[in-house]
């Protein structure tokens, strides 16, 4: 496997790789990408290359994390072959679950190892969609992604599709195929959970109309107090912890929007009616720490060490951790031996916790995915 990376700003052309990448990565700034310029030019440079990549809330090269910028990484595989697909969410009526099965019944299931998805950020439900990926999914192949972010403006988002097009209101995957590939993978958060639980009592979907029989809406604005007013920004400063059963551990829901008349709160995810929510604060220790708790999953005591690390974390962590946000990053690099690095802040991260548990959607995690060729 061989891989570099550039940064692009706009301002200036794109410089050329050395190598003859199969797979391009492209994580950043959605004005720059709807620019065209950037994509334009290494699709010229690199015809026979798979792209995936989206808009992002800030993006990580390395140790280090950028806004309004775009991270361009490039690989040349040795002996991986890839696969790719894609599904614009609007030719089936926006219906996520649908989305997933169809995106997957794009790949060929013999040798299929691996496939990483982006999404688009705020016309998806992140619950359904994984939920298609997994009925179709073939068993012992594993799933990672993200959806795409928009800093913290919540208005528009865009995925580059494998043929380098940047669009809304898709989702595009690319597999991963053979027994050359070494893939690890794990999701950690580190919020602390307060106050009692409360009883999810009408919801539908995505959408939370009541709390305890209460107005959502109202209830979520009395425990943000003078926060309320930034609605829905400072939602990501106080996502819900979320349990549907005794039996499985809890996720974390982010809010993607509000709606004033309906009191009702949409999330990246299922809020089931009957499951039980708290309110999560931050602690930045603890979001430190559970960045590096997700790369001690992810390497999951292999011997050899990632060549190449794809990590997506959420705007919510970004909001919180504020001018030490690259400690995180920093610290996943030391667990994984200094990997190349790339990766973006999120509207929603998709993953298991780590190698024998189900692929769900998070919010409010770090998530990470591990490369080698072998």
């Amino acid at each position: 496997m061989k891989i570099e990376q550039l940064v692009y700003t706009g301002e200036h052309s794109v410089d050329r790789f050395t190598i003859n990448p199969s797979l391009i990565f492209a994580f950043g700034d959605r004005e720059i990408l709807e620019n065209q310029l950037l994509v334009q030019d290494l699709i010229q440079n690199y015809p026979n290359a798979i792209f995936s990549g989206c808009s992002t809330a800030g993006e990580i090269i390395g140790e280090t994390v950028t806004d309004g910028k775009v991270i361009v990484t490039a690989i040349e595989f040795e002996s991986v072959t890839m696969q790719s697909a894609k599904v614009s969410l609007q030719d089936i009526e926006f219906n996520s679950f649908e989305a997933g099965k169809k995106l997957v019944s794009q790949f060929s299931p013999d040798g299929l190892k691996h496939v990483f998805v982006v999404s688009d950020g705020l016309k998806v439900n992140g619950t359904d969609l994984v939920k298609g990926i997994a009925d179709e999914l073939p068993e012992n192949v594993t799933l990672t992604g993200g959806l795409a972010g928009d800093g913290a403006n919540f208005s528009k988002t865009v995925i580059i599709e494998p043929d380098g097009v940047v669009a809304t209101e898709t989702v595009a995957a690319i597999g991963f195929y053979g027994d050359a590939l070494q893939i690890g993978f794990g999701s950690r958060g580190g919020w602390d959970s307060f106050g009692l639980d409360r009883l999810v009592t009408k919801s539908k979907e995505n959408v939370l109309f009541e709390i305890d029989g209460q107005p959502a809406l109202d209830l979520y604005k009395s425990f943000l107090g003078d926060k309320a007013k930034e609605l829905p920004s400072s939602g990501l400063l106080f996502p819900l912890s979320m349990r549907d059963s005794e039996d499985r551990a809890p996720v974390v829901r982010t809010i993607l929007g509000i709606n004033e008349e309906e009191k009702s709160l949409t999330f990246a995810g299922d809020i089931p009616e009957g499951s039980f929510v708290r309110l999560m604060k931050a602690n930045t220790d603890r979001l430190i720490n559970g960045a590096e708790e997700a790369a001690v999953a992810a390497k999951n005591g292999k011997r050899e060490s990632p060549e190449f690390a794809l990590l997506v974390s959420c705007v919510g962590r970004k909001l919180v951790l504020k001018q030490i946000v690259e400690e995180e990053v920093e610290c996943v690099s030391e667990v994984l031996d200094k990997p190349v690095i790339t990766g973006f802040y999120s509207y929603g991260e998709i993953a298991p916790f780590d190698q024998d548990t189900l692929c769900e959607l998070h919010n409010q995690t770090m998530t990470i995915t591990t490369f080698r060729e072998l």
